[in-house]
Parts: C-alpha cells; sequence; structure tokens
C-alpha cells in the first residue's frame, strides 16, 4: 500500500466525525473559511486559466475567497499528493486533468488509488489538443510532419505539457499510429512549453487549443493539425487528424475537480452545486468556447465513469506502446 493510501484510510476515520458535523449543521454551513484549488502545472497555463475563471465564480456563489494554488511537477503528482494527504473537509481541491487517470497506469509503482485516495466532485469541461508549430517553420502541414519524422527518425523534437498529459499521450498515440519516431520533451505545463517552440528549441508543440489559439490568432503559431472528432468552431480551416489520413483518432482534455478520500456527502454535493453554477456562467462558458471547447454538466456520478473509463483505456494504450515517463 502507498503512502497515499495509507492516509487516505486514516482520512477515513476523521472524515466520521465531520461528516457526522455537516449532517447536524446542514451543507448549509459549508464553506465558512477560503477554499484552495490545487494545480498540478505553471501559472498561465490551461489548467491553470480554468481553475481562476471557475474558482472566480465559486467565491461569489460560496461566499468564500477562493485561492488557485500552482504545484507543477513530477507529471502532476507533486499536487495530487498534496491533496490525497490533505484534511478530507472540502477546504482542499484539485482542478484534475487527464494526467489523474493516467499516471497510475504511467508511474511504476502507482502513485495513488484512484477508487481509495480521492472523491470526485465535478466535470468541468473539455478542449481538443492541438499540433502547432512557429509560424515561420518549415513544416506546414501534418502530412510535412510526418515526413520529416520519417526522414529523421528522433530528429523531430515535441514538447507537451509533461509526462502523463493528454498532449503527451496524444502524441505518442499519433506516432504510434502513424509509424513514426518523435523525440518528446516534457515541461511542467503548457505555457513554457509554447514559449521554447517559439524560440525554436523545439519543432513541434502537443498542447490544448486554450494554450495555443491566442498565438496562433497574433500570427506567431500555425495549427497543423485538431485532435478532436470534429473541426474546431474557432478554427475551421485547419484539418483533424482524422481527416488527415489517421480515421478513429481523437483526443481531448477534460477538467474535472476532485477532493480527498473521506469527504462528507453534504459537502461534496455542495461543492458539486457550485460548480455546476459557475460553469453555467458566461465567464467560463466563453473561456472554453474561445479554444472550441465544451462545459460538461452532469451528475458527479458521470465523472466518476469517466474517470474509470480514462484509466483503462490510458492504461492499455501504454502498455502496447511501451510508454514510460521522460
Amino acid at each position: 500500500m502507498n503512502l497515499i493510501s495509507r492516509r487516505s484510510l486514516a482520512a477515513w476515520a476523521g472524515s466520521l466525525l465531520l461528516g457526522i458535523s455537516c449532517v447536524a449543521h446542514g451543507a448549509d454551513s459549508f464553506p465558512s473559511k477560503p477554499i484552495r484549488i490545487l494545480v498540478g502545472y505553471t501559472a498561465g497555463g490551461a489548467v491553470d486559466a480554468v481553475a481562476r475563471a471557475v474558482g472566480l465564480r465559486m467565491s461569489t456563489i460560496l461566499g468564500q475567497p477562493v485561492i488557485v494554488e500552482n504545484k507543477p511537477g513530477a507529471g502532476t503528482n507533486i499536487a495530487v499528493k498534496t491533496l490525497a494527504t490533505s484534511p478530507p473537509d472540502g477546504y482542499t481541491l484539485l482542478l484534475a486533468a487527464n494526467a489523474l487517470a493516467v499516471n497510475p497506469s504511467l508511474f511504476q509503482p502507482a502513485p495513488y488509488d484512484l477508487d481509495r485516495d480521492f472523491t470526485p466532485i465535478s466535470l468541468v469541461g473539455r478542449v481538443p489538443v492541438v499540433f502547432t508549430v512557429r509560424e515561420d517553420s518549415e513544416i506546414k502541414t501534418l502530412a510535412q510532419l510526418v515526413a520529416a519524422a520519417k526522414a529523421r527518425p528522433g530528429g523531430i523534437t515535441v514538447a507537451t505539457p509533461g509526462n502523463g498529459s493528454t498532449p503527451h499521450l496524444a502524441m505518442e498515440l499519433f506516432q504510434h499510429t502513424a509509424g513514426l519516431s518523435l523525440r518528446h520533451v516534457p515541461y511542467k505545463g503548457g505555457a513554457p512549453a509554447l514559449t521554447d517552440v517559439l524560440g525554436g528549441h523545439v519543432d513541434v508543440v502537443a498542447v490544448n487549443a486554450l494554450e495555443a489559439l491566442p498565438l496562433a490568432k497574433a500570427g506567431r503559431l500555425r495549427v497543423l493539425a485538431v485532435m478532436s472528432g470534429e473541426r474546431s468552431a474557432v478554427l475551421p480551416g485547419v484539418p483533424t487528424v482524422a481527416e488527415s489520413g489517421y480515421p478513429g483518432f481523437e483526443a481531448s482534455v477534460w477538467y474535472g475537480f476532485v477532493a480527498p478520500a473521506g469527504l462528507p456527502k453534504p459537502v461534496q454535493a455542495r461543492l458539486h452545486e457550485a460548480v455546476q453554477k459557475a460553469i453555467e456562467s458566461n465567464e467560463v462558458r466563453d473561456l472554453l468556447a474561445t479554444a472550441g471547447g465544451v462545459p460538461l454538466p452532469g451528475p458527479t456520478e458521470q465523472f466518476d465513469k469517466l474517470l474509470k473509463s480514462d484509466a483503462a483505456r490510458y492504461g492499455k494504450l501504454i502498455r502496447e506502446a511501451h510508454i514510460q515517463p521522460d
């Protein structure tokens, strides 16, 4: 049993008293102090932007400050460990992305157990992943990227927001599908990865559209392909990977809130309600829409089901493609 799992078991005992208190006083007594949202990536990236937008609305809804704290590193495992070892009282949350479902398969021994160590709260939204290059790059299309990679196996560098991130796995899946050998360069978030592709230090960046679009619209980046199942409304002229010769290819980034294991049901329900109201706001919907993304309202069970299905799907990919953290 890993450290997080031992901590989670201990948390269950403490949460019993907390749960009794919450039932006695009702969910309306929560929160009574500021709430912290952990982000496993650097400030300025997409997860950070979504956390701040949703957190701002939640602060108004709940009547308490909501503070975003960035804890990048170790493929988001630093932030995840901080969450799992925090009291299960609702005052520490994590805005997670797909890496939460990926890392138990990517890192060995598994750094945590999804079922034992966390309480799902709510999905927030989804945005597509894109392949981009610097505007003046010699690579102008996805076909040219494939040709360059086949001409120089391992010679094309691809930056991603980090090990286990959806862009990382999307890149691995693409090179596995296309029969390529690309050199992965992981970063601690999308912002530094984009900075280095703009500086000419890496050839390509796989990142979610929320981070890439402002630079693309400013004429500094060229988007080669969108990895969603359909073309993006904000990038109508950019083909999908699927229609570029790889049918069925699809990769998107989802965002969702989780809390430590043992969170009392009334607090879970209160937080879920606040997130649902937040993603109905124009601010959050507009933020997602700027990248061709969509909000994902729905019950907690929907998020729990997604976590389990993604853990199985990505686990299979990691085993079959022999993906290891760099």
